[in-house]
């Protein structure tokens, strides 16, 4: 059922017991497709607005089973597109309310899992993003510069020289790093089984082990549907919080492209290793490679650390055993020990599953209230927080639909992207995508220039400059 190479779960305190599935129809309010970050926090966020209401969490597996559970534990303030798509699409003030709500978002989550005695590992010691190279230090450089001209102020975002660094994080042959205190390094699985008891706790009912078939929209008197394999349920509402798995729903193949990110954690590390290291706030850090990578100190002393490159597989497939990559695995134990050459002991946890990668790159929150549908997703795996804000759009709207809220003033909420285009298309485009950022990080590290499949790959996928 969970993968016993990950570490996230295998760290759990109690086993992981599934719960009932549904076998019976159900009336209810509102029907929530998918256990995940989003179905909970929407499910949590609906009760603590409208106790009265009828509230159902349907799950394939069991909670947290997808990209909630298993993901590099970043709760941070980044959004998949840069700030410079988002002003050109939606203008300054959009952009600017969109990230101080995910900022402001960061800090609530942490309150919100303490308030519910979730013991998730909260730790917000922020993020620090490496160059390891003059061409990434010039590119990170150049992205405070206009964040200042944005705004920005240096406490929010600001560029440290390496000597600045000594005693706070350290990657080998790194030149510096920017630093934003917007990020918190979190236990990933631990929040979303300790979410699933709180909304049980608020009198949601979870039915796990029960694979929906179908989700009908309402029509005339009858009210929307969501069909299982055992049961049907009918509802005022139904949400689509199925994020990478959403292709495997009928009609849904080309809404999101299941792209795979993979993970590995090594042993302990000694407290030797990490006085050299740093991160004693738990910083979580990357660096500025086009493939990206990601990493945090967990609580018991190892790296986890994750990257993508894995890939692409035709017509939306997700299954099981796409979630290790021998090939990948190997390439990112060889980064990491680069990054940290006096790294000790073996790698001990290898896992990972799929994220949902939109046409546009751009998550969305929609509802129909006269079909009854509503929908979250498409977070390119910044879903911790967006997750987070994504449900209270959603509350948001189920509770009081003619009310607007900062929440409901957010750019990508009744936001449509359009759909990826059909195989093979789809396949050709995006591993042509990560083929050119592979390549492109290769020409950077080789031959210290920039090269022109990274101009490529920004048109490829429709992106604006940052």
């Amino acid at each position: 059922m969970i993968a016993p190479d990950s570490l996230w779960w295998s760290s759990l305190p109690h086993p992981v017991t599934a719960r009932p599935r549904l076998n019976q129809h159900l009336d209810v309010d509102v029907a929530i497709v998918g256990g995940g970050f989003t179905g909970l926090w929407c499910a949590r966020e609906l009760k603590r607005r409208d106790p009265t209401l009828r509230v159902v969490v349907l799950e394939k597996e069991v909670c947290g089973f997808g990209a909630s559970g298993r993901n590099g534990g970043w709760a941070s303030a980044l959004y998949p597109l840069s700030d410079g798509a988002v002003v050109a699409r939606h203008g300054h003030d959009a952009q600017r309310a969109l990230s101080q709500e995910l900022e402001r978002a960061v800090v609530a989550l942490g309150v919100a899992a303490r308030d519910d005695a979730i013991d998730a590992h909260y730790v917000r010691g922020g993020t620090l993003t490496f160059a390891q190279s003059e061409i990434q230090a010039a590119r990170l450089k150049e992205s405070v510069r206009a964040a200042r001209e944005r705004g920005v102020a240096p406490e929010d975002l600001s560029w440290l020289e390496r000597e600045e660094l000594i005693g706070r994080g350290h990657l080998a042959g790194s030149l510096g790093a920017t630093y934003s205190p917007h990020c918190a390094r979190i236990h990933p699985a631990r929040l979303a089984r300790g979410l699933a008891e709180v909304t049980e706790r608020l009198g949601v009912s979870i039915f796990e082990g029960t694979t929906v078939t179908r989700i009908i929209g309402a029509r005339g008197t009858k009210p929307a549907q969501v069909v299982t394999a055992n049961a049907t349920v009918h509802a005022r509402y139904v949400v689509r919080a199925t994020e990478g798995f959403t292709p495997t729903l009928p009609g849904q193949r080309r809404r999101v492209a299941p792209l795979y990110s993979l993970m590995i954690a090594t042993e302990p590390q000694s407290p030797e290793f990490w006085a050299e290291a740093g991160f004693a706030n738990y910083e979580t850090f990357a660096d500025d490679r086009h493939l990206i990578i990601y990493g945090q100190r967990t609580n018991d002393d190892r790296i986890a650390f994750g990257g993508r490159g894995a890939p692409y597989h035709f017509s939306s497939s997700v299954e099981e055993r796409f979630d290790a990559n021998a090939k990948v695995f190997r390439a990112l134990e060889q980064t990491l020990r680069g990054l940290f050459p006096h790294l000790r002991g073996e790698v001990t946890h290898r896992w990972g599953g799929p994220i949902a990668l939109p046409r546009d790159l751009s998550p969305a929150v929609t509802i129909d209230h006269t079909s009854g549908l509503a929908s979250a997703g498409g977070y390119t795996g910044d879903g911790v927080v967006l997750s987070y804000v994504a449900a209270n759009c959603l509350a948001n709207l189920i509770c009081a639909p003619e009310e607007e809220t900062a929440f409901t003033r957010l750019p990508f909420v009744h936001h449509q992207s359009k759909l990826w285009e059909p195989e093979p298309l789809r396949w050709l485009g995006i591993n042509a995508g990560l083929a050119l950022a592979t390549w492109a990080d290769h020409v950077e590290a080789r031959r210290g220039r920039t090269s022109r499949a990274s101009h490529t790959l920004d048109r490829l996928f429709n992106q604006f400059p940052p």
